[in-house]
């Protein structure tokens, strides 16, 4: 194993955010939990316990197999990736040495580091990341959906990787920050900087590679109440949570918190195929009435970033300059009036399951409704509210989606997207997707403007806000914690 820069301690982290690595409506959960505000004025610093990290024994260990949060959790701090994604979303080098693409973007290679092994000796080579790849793409995987264009991936010698794609795309390291395993069954082996120990399932733990690094103790949790019970009893050193998922545990109790960015994009869409919302126009007088800062602090708790555009702040794809110029609610009623829509009666669809979107459903009828529209909000249970949106018995509605972190919307805003539920078609957009796709690494922060420009003009949909997940604490956050979408230990190693 390759000496690297880990810090002395890690930190402890429970319940894990979803690394889904595709498009997706969320699936509604059981039950739908409130989760309260965590009271951090009276939190004090305390000494450190030993360190304890939550791990679900009922559930494969496998990394890129399991669908248990809390072990996937755990997988940065045994398994590593070609990349990893930093707090802009931008990919980082770690098992991966180089790459270059071919001039018309369809063919990747990627040169593998050689000073890296696995947690018994092997050395890395590309037969183990083909491997791991190909298991990543079948359907059982979440990563699954990050391979729509992937033609082939093949070893060229020891340690080259060949990536074929059937169309460009040159954000597809960012997609490759899937865990790379050696080895079956349900606790492969890996390259992190630590390993899991061989001992009796009552005393688990994660065993350091390297000197300067503690064991880490894993507790057993297997269903929700256990993993609240264990923070709040001080059993668990820290918990990562989506504090406005669908089914988020409730946590309670003195804790400090550290947030982090998602691709989980909020957005509200339109019915372009009918009135109202088949003109343009229309769709823009709507769009400005929305105050996406009081939707970001009353609906979501501030756990979420205000976007007005598909790209996420935190990235470099973001064009601050383009919101600027976007009509703001002061000129909403304006716009209503000029497009007819004042006195309109309309139907906004939201799914039930969630509290929190339900309240900004609530929320985004008030601020239509002052700019003279008259809306009713029709929260239905999730298989109504899909059915609903398949069959267009709606006016506008509020969509979540995951995306990937090359920002590809083509399931959304494509004309043959799988999610354009606004079945809004348009060729100088596919046009315009396909151009960011396929724009060389430097260019694509233009070839992002121009998309966004043409979408504001058009407005099929009118993205929100992306949530925040949170990271909760019984001690101090250390400062140098930073956690991302993909790994809350970012920052930490």
């Amino acid at each position: 194993m390759a000496k690297r820069p880990w810090c002395n301690r890690i930190l402890a982290l429970g319940l894990a955010l979803s690394l889904s690595g595709c498009y997706r409506l969320p699936s509604p959960p059981e039950q739908s939990i409130s989760t309260p505000e965590p009271d951090t004025s009276q939190s004090e610093p305390q000494t450190l316990r030993p360190l304890s990290l939550a791990f679900d024994t009922a559930e494969r260990f496998h990394p890129i197999l399991t669908h248990s949060r809390v072990n996937q959790t755990l997988a940065p701090l045994v398994y590593e990736g070609l990349f990893r994604l930093d707090p802009a979303f931008t990919a980082q080098k770690v098992l991966c040495d180089s790459y270059s693409a071919s001039e018309d973007g369809l063919v990747w290679t990627f040169v593998l580091r050689q000073d890296i092994t696995f947690s018994d000796g092997t050395p890395l080579t590309a037969a183990p990341v083909v491997r791991s790849l190909e298991l990543a793409r079948t359907a059982d995987s979440p990563y699954s959906g990050r391979f729509s264009c992937v033609s082939s991936m093949t070893a060229d010698g020891e340690h080259r990787l060949v990536i074929i794609l059937t169309r460009p795309n040159t954000g597809l390291p960012a997609l490759l920050d899937i865990p790379i395993v050696l080895g079956d069954g349900d606790r492969p082996l890996g390259t992190g900087p630590y390993v899991l120990s061989e001992r009796t399932e009552d005393s688990l733990c994660l065993i350091p590679r390297s000197d300067g690094l503690d064991p880490i103790k894993l507790v057993t949790v297997s269903q929700t109440k256990q993993l609240t019970d264990a923070l709040e009893l001080g059993e668990l050193s820290l918990v990562a949570t989506d504090p406005s998922g669908t089914g988020s545990p409730g946590f309670s109790g003195t804790y400090s918190t550290v947030d982090y960015d998602t691709t989980s994009l909020v957005y509200l869409g339109f019915n372009t195929v009918r009135s109202p919302f088949h003109s343009a126009a229309n769709r823009t007088a709507a769009a400005a009435a929305v105050d996406r800062g009081a939707l970001v602090s009353t609906a979501w708790s501030g756990h979420a970033r205000a976007s007005a555009l598909p790209f996420h702040p935190a990235s470099p794809l973001y064009d601050e300059m383009l919101t600027r110029q976007l009509p703001s609610p002061d000129t909403a009623q304006s716009l209503a009036e000029q497009a007819n829509l004042t006195g309109r009666r309309l139907t906004l669809l939201v799914n039930n399951e969630n509290s929190y979107k339900v309240t900004a459903a609530q929320l985004l009828s008030r601020h239509l409704e002052k700019a003279g529209l008259a809306v009713t909000v029709s929260a239905l249970p999730w298989s109504e509210y899909l059915s609903a949106l398949a069959n267009g018995r709606f006016d506008l509605y509020l969509g979540e989606v995951s995306l990937t972190a090359d920002f590809d919307l083509s399931a959304l805003l494509s004309s043959a997207g799988p999610l354009n539920y606004s079945r809004w078609h348009s060729g100088e957009c596919d046009r315009l997707l396909a151009q960011f796709l396929s724009a060389p690494e430097q260019e694509r922060p233009k070839a992002a403007s121009e998309l966004c420009s043409y979408l504001t003009d058009q407005l099929p949909i009118a993205p929100l806000c992306f949530k925040r997940g949170s990271v909760l604490s019984r001690w101090e956050s250390p400062s140098q914690l930073t956690p991302t979408r993909a790994n809350v230990f970012f920052g930490l190693f």
